[in-house]
């Protein structure tokens, strides 16, 4: 009698959604989701217009260029590094696609490919001084950034690059059931993304990195490889959301991506990627990137200047650092208690 007891309680509905709450809560992604939601519902409250569906398609598609950025990030920022010239290679990118279109007279795909590949030769510039030399990967792509987007007004002089082919103009306008392609391909890139963190040997090895990078070299894991393609891959994304962005705009503008590197970095801390490295996963990132693209819809369908949005951008990455370190310090707290419990069973026995 006591075994159907059991299962009926355990089936009883109230107990399976604390069993699935209990489940949730234990998710890394469930302070986000928290956080997106309340987000959602204040934001609905404040300004109806919010939820409307051109509104949501708008944040969706708005959020598709982020988040491409955003896997890129994470495995930077997992690793223990950080990327301050992602904006400045977003730009460069979708402009040199633009003059191979425009002024060389070459195909659209071929276009593309040269805005892909100036992005992987920042990216091999980045991770080949952090690794050959040991500068602070802060102060390398710090010094990329502005020598990057120095780049970029010498060659413009400070004017957008246009007309483009039409080809090209209309691919980031092109829709799938609705959905705009850049959601689908971020949608892609983030589980891809995913599932060479979880599932693939170069993730464990990201992840071993920016826990313990002495640990991981003594384990086998070659410390310089793993550094190097992540800088190299978050080059590549960040070209192509460029480019991506150069398609929707019809032009490719000098300023583009410029304060790229604190929404995406600030989006990935507040989807629980720690900037001190070993922490985090995709799709919390991914949500963190949506969660940053909200927030900035709704303050400019509030009519907020952008000199205010710049103060709540600032004031939303300090808190997102700073519930970073918290998470880190319960961590470690739990870890201490846990081996004391350890060791006290062992004296025990």
């Amino acid at each position: 009698m006591t075994m159907p007891q059991t299962i009926t309680e355990k089936s009883h509905p109230k107990n399976l959604f604390k069993i699935f709450f209990d489940w949730f809560l234990r998710r890394p992604e469930s302070g986000i989701v928290l956080i997106l939601v309340l987000f959602v519902a204040l934001a609905t409250i404040v300004n109806p217009a919010f939820i409307a569906p051109k509104n949501i398609i708008n944040i969706l598609r708005s959020s598709g260029f982020t988040m491409i950025c955003v896997v890129g990030m994470s495995m930077v920022l997992i690793t223990g590094g950080l990327d301050l010239s992602i904006g400045s290679i977003y730009a460069l990118g979708a402009l040199m696609s633009a003059i191979a279109m425009k002024d060389w007279g070459l195909p659209v795909p071929v276009g593309i490919a040269v805005g892909l590949l100036v992005g992987i030769a920042c990216g091999t510039v980045n991770g080949f001084l952090i690794v050959k030399t040991g500068i602070p990967p802060m102060i390398v792509t710090l010094g990329m950034q502005y020598a990057l987007r120095g780049t970029v007004s010498v060659l413009t002089k400070g004017v957008p690059v246009y007309p483009l082919p039409d080809a090209f103009v209309n691919l980031e306008a092109t829709k799938v059931f609705g959905i705009p392609i850049i959601v689908i391909i971020a949608i892609l890139v983030v589980v891809v993304g995913h599932i060479t963190l979880s599932r693939t040997y170069f993730g464990r090895s990201v992840y071993a990195l920016g826990g313990n990078q002495e640990a991981a070299r003594i384990s086998g894991i070659n410390i310089g490889r793993t550094k190097m393609f992540v800088y190299v891959l978050m080059g590549l994304l960040v070209a192509f959301a460029g480019i991506m962005t150069a398609s929707r705009l019809g032009s490719a503008e000098p300023s583009t991506g410029t304060g790229l590197e604190m929404k995406v970095i600030c989006g990935s801390i507040i989807g629980g990627i720690s900037i001190a490295g070993g922490m985090g996963t995709m799709s919390g990132a991914a949500l963190g990137a949506v969660f940053m693209e909200a927030l900035t819809n709704s303050l400019t369908v509030m009519r907020i200047s952008v000199y205010w949005q710049n103060v709540v951008f600032g004031v939303v990455m300090v808190l997102s650092v700073l519930l970073d370190l918290y998470k880190r310090s319960l961590i470690q707290r739990q870890s201490i208690k846990n081996t004391e419990l350890k060791r006290t069973a062992a004296k025990n026995q």
